[in-house]
């Protein structure tokens, strides 16, 4: 490989604050509003024009319920509940104070909300079309800046704390965090939007693509989910493309997977009218980057186990809580595995149930499992916390916690965590972990005690 030197380069400081947040999804602008209002001055980096990650960009608007697996006991609150209050004023979610297991939302109408709730907090900065390039370091390796690059040029942003966000780890891997990624990894997804699906009565999806496989290319193998959009009459959310085996930190593989992704939508387009040609099917907005379920993780100073987290273990430093089952896909083909808190497994394939049993003994069930702050504190840092799809976590931990009603809870707790690192001039991984649930707590979140 032909290398060329780079000059050294002197840089501007562009910015200097408290805290700076290299992500903009959810889970960064969540970590961002907390931080902000306990009083710090906070920086976010986002290379894209919007807030929301998956939820805006990607178009996935679903987030799952609030309420414990027996839909009695309501357990997460915080800024995911005031997001949603803010977006049921505008007809833009689905009633989330029921006990219903999925709360649909309108992206694009969430767009808007992530833009109000950041200029509402005074102490946060925002970058977009901002590029995160590397960190800068001192000699005991800790962070003391970043250097990022938009139109305006290459600059640092100082900071004393920062949070990754970015969802991939660049920030962690970057400074130096040992990263994993495991031997087979959960496949992405592209999800679109189309007006009048559901007019095509009688839709048997997966029966009509194997149908016509042959037939037309490109037809996706995956397993098929979608919502209808609040505020919306005609238009439907549809999930089910899958790209095999993608390495997501690979620029060429993801670029592949990108057009992969398209062309699945298109086949499936193509099926529609061919299948429906009395009815305008027609494909309204595409994501502006396909849907990651996962890349790489950090090693943090505490793995978070499947086996610990599904027996009910008590983390002694819990931050979050969740009740979204144990969910992976298939990497070679659409098989999907669900792992239920109400004790059931079941294997999916071509979206008929291939098997069913129960993990838990019979009459037994899992109200909900708790998230621990150490799965978020990479090993080997001074200043750091990352909060995204790239905590650290074995595959069937992973398969539950990484949707975004966990991972929003845990943005804010990162968020709260970056506050106290600095307010108490400690290192992250001697946070006061119950200090930082009791702050999350005061701040609306509902964070059980019971430990």
């Amino acid at each position: 490989m032909k290398e060329v030197m780079i000059p050294m380069e002197r840089l501007p400081v562009t910015a200097e604050a408290d805290i700076c947040v290299v992500g903009g999804s959810c889970t960064g602008v969540f970590a961002a509003i907390r931080a902000a209002r306990l009083g710090a001055k906070v920086v976010i980096l986002e290379k894209q024009n919007r807030f929301g990650g998956c939820a805006t960009n990607g178009l996935v608007c679903m987030w799952h319920s609030l309420f414990d697996i027996t839909r009695e006991k309501q357990i997460i609150g915080g800024l995911t509940l005031e997001t949603l209050e803010r977006l049921g004023k505008r007809n833009a979610a689905s009633p989330f104070r029921t006990k219903q297991q999925g709360i649909r939302f309108n992206s694009e109408e969430l767009t808007l909300e992530l833009d109000a709730m950041v200029l509402e907090q005074k102490r946060i900065r925002t970058f977009f079309h901002t590029f995160f390039s590397r960190p800068v370091l001192n000699e005991d390796g800790r962070i003391t800046g970043v250097v990022a690059e938009n139109k305006s040029g290459r600059f640092v942003i100082s900071a004393q704390v920062f949070v990754d966000a970015s969802g991939d780890g660049l920030l962690c891997r970057a400074a130096g965090v040992p990263m994993f990624r495991p031997k087979t990894v959960q496949p992405p997804t592209a999800c679109v939007h189309i007006e009048n699906f559901r007019k095509m009565k009688n839709l048997e999806l997966k029966e009509l693509i194997e149908k016509n496989r042959t037939r037309i290319p490109n037809l996706p193998c995956g397993y098929f989910w979608g919502c209808d959009i609040p505020g919306s009459e005609d238009i439907y959310m549809l999930a089910g493309t899958r790209v095999m085996n993608c390495n997501c930190m690979d620029a060429d593989e993801i670029t592949n997977a990108e057009f992969e992704s398209r062309r699945q939508v298109r086949a499936l387009m193509d099926l529609f009218r061919d299948a429906y040609p009395e009815i305008p099917v027609s494909l309204q907005a595409l994501p502006s980057e396909i849907g990651m379920r996962e890349s790489e993780h950090i090693t943090s100073i505490g793995r978070l186990k499947g086996d610990e987290m599904l027996a009910d273990t008590r983390y002694p430093d819990t931050i979050a809580v969740g009740t979204y089952p144990v969910d992976i896909h298939g990497n070679t083909d659409d098989s999907i595995t669900f792992k239920l808190l109400t004790g059931v497994k079941q294997i999916f394939r071509s979206n008929l149930l291939l098997k069913q049993e129960r993990w838990l003994p019979e009459g037994e069930i899992l109200p909900y499992y708790r998230i621990p702050l150490s799965c978020l504190i990479p090993a080997g840092t001074k200043n750091l916390i990352a909060a995204g799809r790239m905590l650290d976590a074995d595959a069937e931990a992973f398969g539950a916690v990484r949707v975004m009603v966990n991972l929003n809870q845990c943005g804010e707790a990162a968020g709260v965590a970056a506050f106290c690192s600095l307010n108490d001039q400690k290192e992250m991984a001697k946070v006061d972990a119950v200090l930082v649930r009791n702050l999350l707590n005061k701040g609306g979140s509902l964070i059980p005690c019971d430990l």
